[in-house]
């Protein structure tokens, strides 16, 4: 018998899983919460106010998950750790921090605890937003190639852009720190005792290809005159997912209560791990992973340099492919808000007394509405629009609200709002020549909310279809260090291979409702309109509101 361990880290927690690479089954999992969760009004060292749109988080948060979960899923599976052979991680990304050369992170050394860029940033601290605007007006001017990879725009969320801000605003953090680190790759560098990054973030978030490399000196210099040697705190080695970075050290595996025989996979992204496990091994599907956002991922035989992606990267989610990246910046996040923000009391109160959770809740009152019936259209902006317009300065609407607007009709809206931010992306890649025709859900959402995969189905007019597991990215990781350990050691030989044997089986299908259709496809024109009103015809709308925010922010 062999196992493998599949690490996923989310924005508010990690979970660690332990897969029987014989049956697939999912033999243990444990999830740990984030002991400071994000970390965007206050340092947690000085109790500084932090300046909108960041969002940090603490490292130990991240061995937490480590320490707490490995053991937990050892004790509690009986299995003897001997036969645990391979173990990979995912993140969410761009998820980065600064080091210091041994792998420490510069926040945790009393000298630097106090400086907020000494923390990580998460991949929705957006404070480098003008760093962004400057990184595409010059590649726009200079008619740089590598824009056309990432849909014309370099998101605040990436790599550079982060990096460049800790350049301009604390010269003395930047220099202090011998790597920028991926989160991904800094669990990997923690495991296993050295530097190994993957070039699946370097390709997706840090605009480097295994073609063209970065983009030169001279234009970073234009962007940031007194920035050089882009590649310095990146590094300029990368390795393929699936290849074995190394193995758990002798130390951290007497703590963690591994062997040292337990092979480790490079780092991979949360999004694009969560491809193998759901089966997809070619092109025509849509892959939705959808937590707090949702990223989409597809495949083609080809690249197309088209509008509207995050990415596109020669194996960058399975060997032989082109994988495409769009992706939502506030879904689960937005109707979090909603529930903890705008429900009023008595709703909660009806919650407890029914013995539900308040989204099953809000859900059951919702699915009594039909489709139209709330005279709502929200935009998903609340927390910018990454595809396709890539635009974190945008913010939410909602429009069609009267003194007779329930909470349950505001909460279908944004349901549906989310599922019409989709298929401006599914149309979008069909525009250009890359067909979807199925979509398949996974993540922390798909099997909550019934309700919002049947509004998936409908809105966009194709099979939703989800796969028999709560922890798809958890279980590609483990996929992924399977692949790691080899065949010689009861893992398998290439990721492919590991899919054919490990998919998830099919949970439910949901089917378009034909009823439906046409009430939807009238609501989806005037969300069109309205997305092209405000995103585009009249963006500085939004653009003003948010510089008063910032203006006036105290």
């Amino acid at each position: 018998m062999a196992y493998a361990l599949g690490i996923d880290y989310g924005t508010q927690s990690g979970r660690v899983i332990l897969l029987d690479l014989s049956s697939g089954e999912e033999i243990a999992t444990h999830v740990v919460p984030y002991a400071h969760g994000v970390i965007d009004t206050t340092l947690p060292t000085t109790g500084e106010n932090l300046p909108p749109d960041w969002a940090l988080q603490h490292p130990m948060d991240y061995l937490d998950v480590l320490h707490q979960g490995i053991p937990n899923v050892i004790r509690e599976s009986g299995v003897d750790p001997s036969q645990v052979v391979g173990l990979g991680i995912d993140f969410t990304s761009c998820t980065v921090l600064p080091v210091t050369k041994q792998g420490w992170p510069l926040c945790l050394a009393p000298e630097w605890q106090d400086r907020k860029h000494a923390w990580p940033k998460l991949w929705k601290h957006h404070a480098a937003q003008p760093i962004a605007d400057r990184i595409n007006k010059v590649a726009s001017e200079r008619n740089d190639s590598f824009l056309s990879r990432y849909g014309g725009r370099i998101s605040s969320e990436w790599y550079y852009p982060k990096l460049i801000e800790v350049f301009e605003e604390d010269r003395s953090v930047y220099n202090a720190c011998d790597a920028f680190v991926e989160a991904t790759d800094w669990i990997v560098w923690y495991l296993i005792g050295k530097e190994v990054r993957n070039s699946c973030t370097a390709g997706y978030k840090a605009m480097w290809s295994q073609a063209e490399g970065l983009p030169d000196e001279s234009f970073f210099q234009a962007v940031s005159p007194e920035f050089r040697d882009p590649g310095a705190k990146l590094g300029k080695t990368f390795f393929p997912l699936g290849t074995r970075a190394g193995y758990v050290s002798p130390e951290i595996a007497s703590k963690l209560g591994l062997t040292e025989n337990v092979a480790v996979a490079v780092g991979n992204v949360d999004a694009m791990v969560s491809v193998p496990p759901v089966g997809v091994d070619k092109p025509g599907s849509l892959v939705m992973v959808m937590g707090t956002s949702i990223c989409h991922l597809a495949l083609s035989n080809n690249e197309v340099r088209l509008n509207g992606v995050t990415g596109v990267v020669k194996d960058g989610v399975l060997p032989g492919f082109y994988g495409y990246e769009a992706g939502q910046a506030a879904v689960g996040d937005m109707f979090e808000w909603f529930v903890n923000t705008q429900v009023p009391s008595s709703y909660h109160e009806e919650a407890r007394a029914k013995g539900v959770s308040i989204y099953e809740h809000l859900e059951s009152l919702a699915r009594d509405l039909g489709p139209g019936e709330n005279g709502l259209i929200a935009l998903d902006w609340w927390n910018g629009n990454r595809s396709i317009l890539g635009d974190a300065d945008l913010s939410g609407m909602l429009m069609g609200q009267t003194l007779a607007t329930s909470v349950e009709e505001i909460y279908r809206a944004l349901l549906e709002s989310t599922a019409m931010g989709t298929r401006m992306i599914v149309e979008n890649f069909e525009a250009n020549g890359i067909p979807i025709e199925n979509l398949v859900a996974c993540g922390g959402l798909p099997q909550k909310s019934p309700l919002l995969m049947q509004i998936y189905a409908d809105v966009n007019n194709r099979t939703v279809m989800v796969r028999a597991s709560k922890e798809i990215p958890a279980r590609g990781a483990a996929m992924f260090g399977a692949v790691a350990a080899g065949e010689e050691q009861g893992g398998f030989s290439s990721i492919a291979q590991a899919s054919q044997a490990l998919a998830a089986p099919v949970l439910t299908s949901y089917e378009p409702n034909p009823d439906a259709g046409p009430v939807y496809e009238e609501m989806y024109q005037i969300y069109r309109e309205v997305y092209e009103f405000f995103g585009r015809e009249r963006v500085d709308l939004l653009h003003r509101l948010k510089q008063v925010r910032l203006q006036t922010a105290r």
